[in-house]
């Protein structure tokens, strides 16, 4: 059962050394989400081979160019291949203001309806939810109105042990005991415990996206023990003051989020383009945090259950 984070843009304000502006594709199960949308955003996702028709939300962090530029070439794409199927944005409140004004200005007219859900940014809120997973916004520290989400499934049913399942079981029953129920017969006599007949549930897999931020600790408690954590880190700790007086995070500031959280792996992006070699980077945040990796597009990030 599927838990897939691609990278595709890993870049902060400019491209730069063959890297792209922020653009990450997640799929839980059938379930496709874009997180932010970077300039050429669309051209990766050709680039590996992940089909535009399939994303169902798209969530954008805040409107610096560097994460939503990408979003308008997108949104034509999708409709020039007839797209009909809905599609719910989240985004901040002025982003359906340009939205609108791109698509009159440029007399186009899409071939699907957009769900526009304005961004709450005074305290996390959850913003989306389906029989699989829910998507909570977590207010970020970036100057302008800006988003991190949080991403994390549903308790899970237990597990049917077919090895010891009795003939006698009917299907009905089997949705009991998947519920962690009991099985009694027409007198309220107990037939079988649920726990002979079951497996534990299978893990619930997390994944927090903090997006354009200084080093915050108050996200500490959303993000607490997520299983995968992308944080951005902009610059080197020797650029602190720069990443302080910028609203960006270093390479230390994320590692020792991430410490803090105890989650369970860190990713750090949002490179800056001063930097080409981004062993350096990675070496600073693995010294605080050494489950740390690099942000690299087109590599898959997977959580087993």
């Amino acid at each position: 059962m599927s838990f897939r984070l691609k990278i595709l843009g890993a870049n902060s304000a400019t491209p730069a050394y063959g890297r792209h502006q922020t653009s990450q594709l997640l799929q839980v199960e059938n379930c496709y989400f874009l997180i932010d949308c970077g300039e050429g955003c669309q051209m990766q996702l050709m680039r590996y081979k992940e089909r535009i028709s399939k994303i169902q939300c798209i969530f954008i962090s805040h409107l610096h160019g560097d994460h939503f530029y990408g979003l308008i070439g997108l949104l034509n794409t999708m409709s020039m291949g007839g797209r009909k199927q809905s599609l719910d944005l989240y985004g901040p409140p002025d982003l359906a203001e340009v939205i609108t004004a791109l698509l009159r200005c440029s007399r186009t007219v899409l071939s699907f309806h957009i769900h526009f859900h304005a961004l709450s940014f005074r305290e996390p809120v959850k913003i989306f939810e389906n029989n699989l997973l829910t998507v909570t916004s977590i207010p970020m520290e970036h100057g302008t109105l800006c988003a991190g989400f949080l991403f994390r499934e549903k308790p899970k049913p237990y597990r049917i042990n077919k090895e010891f399942l009795p003939e006698d079981v009917t299907v009905p029953e089997i949705l009991y005991l998947k519920e962690g129920k009991d099985l009694y017969d027409a007198e309220g006599k107990l037939r079988y415990r649920h726990s002979a007949l079951t497996l534990p549930p299978r893990k619930i897999r997390s994944y927090a996206y903090c997006s354009d931020t200084r080093y915050q600790e108050k996200v500490i408690p959303h993000i607490q023990g997520v299983d995968l954590l992308y944080h951005e880190a902009t610059f080197m700790q020797d650029q602190s003051a720069r990443a302080a007086s910028r609203f960006h995070s270093t390479t230390v500031d994320a590692a020792t989020i991430a410490k803090k959280a105890a989650v369970g792996q860190l990713i750090v992006g949002h490179y800056s383009s001063r930097y080409k070699v981004l062993e350096p980077l990675l070496a600073e945040a693995k010294r605080i945090f050494p489950n740390t990796v690099l942000a690299i597009e087109g590599q898959d990030y997977l959580l087993e259950e």
